[in-house]
């Protein structure tokens, strides 16, 4: 995979210096170690490092649609490991959880009380991070071109009106698939990770209330 296989064997060494660091010091009980990624794959994201020529049969983002700069579930959904040995359950999560809620979740676990005003997008989940258990968030907003929110299983993207421009860039300059669309887009992700069937004829009150919902978020004042 050269530069770039070169760089995620890199990164899983110094990650594992840093877990034996807090063993030698005997403080890996009392550190809760958060692995995660900022955003979606992508293979030209203009380092030059031989990812889109070396890529084989690999699929960075599995049986997800699309990747970085995307509308869709693999622009936004990244993988998330939390390590504290004794203090966390061992399990997995499918809980709805947004890096913004590391805020209120870490303040929380650290006997910390967040002042008035600040990080007001932040929920306390705790319970999530720590025991791979609780429902997580009811809603979650996602951010690209255009927006997007996840309630529970269903997956709504707004689509870009008539007048404004939809973005080439992400699929001739990234070669990734965007999600920009004319047409509004509902996936259940229970039955369709991959968001190959839009649903939104199907359930089009579904899909208006959730545009309703993203429209009161994007004008609250709260």
């Amino acid at each position: 995979m050269g530069p770039r296989g070169d760089a995620i064997a890199q990164v899983d060494w110094m990650t594992g210096q840093i877990v034996q660091t807090l063993e030698r010091l005997q403080i890996d009980d009392n550190t809760l170690i958060i692995f995660t990624s900022d955003n979606g794959p992508v293979l030209d994201d203009g380092y030059a490092d031989q990812a889109v020529e070396l890529l084989g049969a690999h699929r960075p983002a599995g049986a997800l649609r699309g990747g970085k700069y995307s509308a869709f579930e693999a622009g936004t959904r990244v993988p998330t490991i939390a390590y504290w040995p004794d203090s966390i359950k061992p399990g997995t999560s499918h809980a709805l959880l947004s890096q913004v809620d590391f805020f209120a979740t870490l303040a929380s676990i650290s006997g910390q009380n967040p002042g008035p005003g600040e990080a007001i997008d932040s929920e306390n989940l705790a319970t999530v991070l720590l025991s791979a258990e609780g429902r997580g968030r009811d809603a979650l907003i996602t951010q690209s071109a255009t927006l997007g929110i996840r309630r529970n299983d269903w997956k709504y993207i707004e689509p870009i009106p008539e007048g404004k421009t939809i973005p080439t860039f992400v699929e001739q300059n990234k070669n990734i698939e965007s999600g920009f669309s004319r047409r509004p887009q509902l996936y259940d992700l229970s039955l369709d990770p991959g968001e190959q069937n839009n649903l939104v004829e199907q359930f089009p009150e579904l899909a208006a209330e959730l545009q309703d919902e993203i429209d009161r978020i994007r004008t609250s004042e709260e």
